[in-house]
């Protein structure tokens, strides 16, 4: 059976197609090898967004697709950026503008907790949708560091670690970050997928 994977941000995709890896039945295909539309993500919430994604694009190209939708939730913040951590400092996205923007917000704070979350949606053109949802506790550094990863993982801390997620080894962050933890969730549906052909 082959599997869209919605998305075009390219680091999404190479930690996703890492995590999933080889399931047997399901061949990944990617945004370069089907063309799918441009979903805006309009929803309240992560998991809104994810569900809004995949069956939007499973609708329109006649694939099973899987999309997720994540962000930094900051507890000082009051959550925030949330749903909006792409866009954060303003249109269009732009990581290192959303990074000084957040240390900003942060300034003489001393909580700095916050966590990365992920929802991830696979949907099916019949309408069909599976969701499960992966979180990762941390805390977020005072000045970015390392040059791994993307987005806010120069700022972000894993709990029980000293290194922010940029510092570590795509394969360390990938075994523990929010996004394997939601993937993992709807492993076993893809499994199954797989096996039905």
């Amino acid at each position: 059976m082959r599997v869209l994977v919605g998305t075009t941000n390219p680091g999404k995709l190479r930690e996703i197609l890492q995590i999933l890896g080889e399931i047997p039945g399901i061949t990944w295909l990617t945004p370069r090898d089907v063309p799918c539309p441009a979903v805006p993500e309009t929803g309240p919430t992560f998991a809104a967004n994810a569900r809004l994604k995949a069956l939007t694009i499973a609708i329109a190209t006649g694939l099973p697709t899987l999309a997720e939708d994540s962000g930094l939730e900051v507890d000082a913040l009051g959550g925030a950026p949330g749903v909006l951590s792409a866009r954060y400092a303003g249109d269009p996205p732009d990581p290192a503008a959303n990074n000084r923007k957040l240390l900003t917000a942060l300034a003489g704070t001393t909580d700095r907790r916050a966590h990365f979350r992920t929802v991830a949606a696979l949907a099916l053109p019949d309408g069909r949708v599976w969701t499960a949802e992966g979180v990762l506790e941390g805390t977020i550094a005072e000045a970015p560091r390392g040059h791994g990863g993307f987005g806010y993982d120069p700022l972000f801390i894993p709990a029980g670690e000293r290194r922010t997620l940029a510092e570590m080894a795509p394969p360390e962050k990938d075994a523990i970050s929010h996004r394997r933890r939601a993937l993992d969730g709807l492993r076993p549906v893809m499994t199954a997928l797989g096996e039905d052909g």
